[in-house]
């Protein structure tokens, strides 16, 4: 379960929870518009959540899997 909370929930969280409140800022990044820095910034963050499930719980599964053989 923690890790659909990771790879999943997270970044669901990140883009569509939060991005009404991302979309009503008149700020700027570097010179773009927060709402697309945000949203470009969630395909780099996703997978880093991705990454700590595979590092967390997943790792192992490819090797635990080649010694059964």
């Amino acid at each position: 379960m923690l890790k659909l909370l990771i790879g999943i929930g997270i970044p669901y969280g990140g883009v569509i929870g939060l991005l009404p409140w991302v979309a009503s800022a008149e700020r700027f990044v570097f010179g773009v518009p927060l709402v697309y820095a945000w949203i470009f910034s969630w395909f780099v963050l996703t997978s880093v959540c991705l990454l700590v499930c595979w590092r967390m719980f997943d790792r192992d599964a490819g090797t635990r899997t080649a010694q059964s053989h």
